[in-house]
């Protein structure tokens, strides 16, 4: 990952054709170590190709990847089925520990700011 944010970065700076040396330099400009066959890698995967068409068709690809959220969606029909007031106990029920949380809080006698 740090590899592609060095060339991102070399892109940014005007650099259209980053070289392995250019990658290595902005790597160690922050202390990261480099490594040559992640280099050459990317380097061959990216050769001769425009920087901004690579992050086009990565969000393509990103777009079809599942990011979690539907796993929510599917539980609350399936508990809702069941009755109208299960959901809201539920809800009650977290609210009550939120509070809870908040109090034992205050509790502890000291503040971050002190």
């Amino acid at each position: 990952m740090k590899v592609i944010a060095a060339y991102l970065l070399a892109c940014l700076g005007g650099n259209t054709s980053p070289s392995a040396a250019d990658l290595k330099d902005i790597l160690a400009s922050v202390g990261a170590e480099a490594d040559d066959d992640r280099i050459e890698l990317l380097l061959s995967q990216v050769k001769g190709k425009d920087i901004t068409e690579l992050i086009a068709a990565g969000r393509e690809r990103l777009a079809s990847v599942p990011a979690g959220g539907g796993a929510v969606a599917v539980a609350a029909p399936a508990a809702g089925a069941g009755g109208g007031p299960a959901p809201a106990a539920a809800e009650a029920k977290k609210e009550e520990k939120v509070e809870e949380k908040e109090e034992s809080d205050e509790d502890m006698g000291f503040s971050l700011f002190d």
